[in-house]
């Protein structure tokens, strides 16, 4: 298919979605930023693509000049993927959300990784400073409109499961990886999250 066709298919953005982007964090992004729990953090190699959920509490992502951002880096899994690639190719895309807004807003742009004692200690939760800053300057600032949530029910607890409905964290990672685990039920997760929660 091309870029003609696929156009040809949807026809063209409309007027209010071919101006909404911005260079800058006006008064409505930060308002946003400030008040976001979780985002999702793309990245890529340049060849392979990954994506990486963030969240901590409201205001964790600081607004540092009118044009980047400032994420720390918690603790994980040490894969560090994302981090992995931004040292490969600095391209990032983050997506942020409020729970109970439908719309989010989206940064493209580039990242850096900072190490910068200081930085790191501007974020330090219960005595844990985080590694890691991301500083990310953007390029594209957007918001998105509230469909994909809407048909989701993502933010209508009416919409939501009864109960789990999917096998525990231990239990995939036993069955995926062919590894012994200390703990199949997901109790056992929720313990170590809170462990190691920073």
């Amino acid at each position: 298919m091309t870029p003609e066709q696929l156009r040809e298919i949807y026809g063209d953005p409309s007027p209010r979605a071919a101006v909404k982007v911005i260079r800058k964090f006006d008064r409505h992004c930060r308002q946003f930023i400030e008040h976001s729990t979780f985002l999702v953090l793309a990245s890529s190699d340049g060849t392979n693509l990954d994506v990486s959920p963030k969240g901590d509490p409201a205001g964790f992502v600081a607004v540092e000049t009118d044009t980047t951002l400032l994420l720390p880096d918690r603790p994980g899994n040490n894969r560090i993927d994302g981090l992995m690639n931004i040292l490969m190719h600095p391209k990032v895309a983050l997506l942020f959300m409020i729970p109970t807004v439908g719309e989010t807003l989206r940064v493209n742009g580039s990242a850096e990784i900072c190490a910068d004692q200081a930085l790191c200690d501007r974020f330090q939760v219960n005595g844990r400073s985080p590694k890691t800053v991301l500083r990310i300057t953007a390029e594209e600032i957007f918001t998105h409109c509230g469909k994909a949530p809407m048909r989701a029910g993502l933010w209508k607890p009416e919409t939501w499961p009864d109960a789990r409905p999917v096998p525990s964290l231990n239990e995939m990672i036993r069955d995926h990886g062919k590894v012994a685990v200390e703990s199949t039920e997901q109790s056992a997760v929720e313990d170590r999250y809170r462990q190691t929660l920073y």
